[in-house]
């Protein structure tokens, strides 16, 4: 089962919803808003895919919070993480024993 974690007016995660309908494909999705990410759950997803990927840097949550400023590392990103769902670069996707993170159709289309 595919699992798609992020919020609904996400446009990425719009992207992402759009492609497994046009593909037909059933999946399950978990809003942020009603159900954040876990310490725990963000850490197995770090197992798999780098800090550097699910970390958004590049959105407005970032810029507010000022966390340029503080020039944080990775475990100081990984607390953040799981203190501001906002933070997490969406959708994150869990199939099979892959976590996959943001939308890329090539990808998308590579994998299913």
């Amino acid at each position: 089962m595919i699992k798609i974690y992020g919020i609904k007016t996400c446009d990425s995660v719009k992207k992402a919803f759009k492609f497994f309908k046009e593909k037909e494909m059933e999946y399950e999705f978990v809003d942020f808003k009603k159900d954040p990410a876990t310490e725990t759950q963000i850490a197995n997803w770090l197992k798999k895919v780098d800090i550097s990927i699910l970390f958004n840097n590049r959105g407005r949550k970032y810029r507010d919070l000022n966390l340029k400023d503080l020039s944080l590392d990775d475990k100081g990103k990984e607390e953040w993480l799981a203190k501001e769902f906002l933070l997490v670069k969406r959708p994150v996707i869990e199939f099979e024993e892959q976590v996959i993170v943001g939308f890329n159709e090539d990808k998308y289309n590579d994998i299913w």
